[in-house]
């Protein structure tokens, strides 16, 4: 049976927005995060990470340098409370008239939000419930992303966030929550979705 997921932006949601991030130790996760991504990891909701990285096909660097990038924040997470990622997905293309340079990744794609090409693969290959599912994100694309397949979308005030509300969003989609953080986020979807609760072991008596 196909299950509810959450699916997270990375910068600016889980790691301190910093633009492109050219060495790996400047990655840094936002307070609270890992203990937020935990608390889900606990009820046995999957989490997935979905994320815009056009910093190949601009020339920034090097696919293998995104690869590092969310290796370390896995290690973070891990290493401050234990918590986990089930799934990442990321969009490394970017079309030339949005400044796509890199011959290998300039190409315009399904993947890049808003399109909803990696959710439709997260929800392929891992049996996830789109329509029961929410997209935590800091821009007005997660945002759009999230209502163009059917997800209810969380727009958090850390990142980008503030800005995006400060003016109008993209394609006069307006987010169905507005959070400070990804705690909080974590908190209302807490409340609202129906998730599976892992079940804990009983010794005999």
């Amino acid at each position: 049976m196909a299950k509810a997921a959450v699916f997270l932006d990375r910068d600016g949601v889980l790691n301190l927005e910093a633009g492109y991030i050219h060495q790996v130790e400047n990655l840094r996760l936002i307070p609270g995060v890992a203990r937020a991504v935990r608390s889900l990891n606990d009820l046995g909701i999957f989490c997935c990470l979905v994320s815009n990285q056009s910093g190949p096909a601009r020339n920034y660097y090097s696919i293998s340098h995104v690869d590092a990038l969310n290796q370390r924040l896995l290690e973070l997470l891990e290493k401050e409370s234990q918590a986990q990622l089930d799934a990442l997905y990321c969009c490394p293309y970017l079309s030339p008239a949005a400044g796509g340079i890199h011959p290998e990744y300039t190409a315009w794609s399904t993947w890049r939000k808003p399109n909803t090409g990696m959710l439709i693969a997260a929800a392929w290959e891992h049996d996830l419930d789109l329509q029961k599912s929410f997209m935590v994100g800091d821009k007005a694309t997660d945002v759009d992303m999230a209502h163009n397949a059917g997800l209810t979308g969380i727009l958090v005030k850390t990142g980008y966030g503030q800005q995006v509300l400060s003016g109008n969003y993209q394609h006069q989609t307006k987010p169905d929550y507005i959070a400070e953080d990804l705690a909080e986020a974590v908190e209302w979807i807490k409340a609202r979705g129906r998730f599976p609760q892992k079940k804990s072991l009983k010794f005999p008596q």
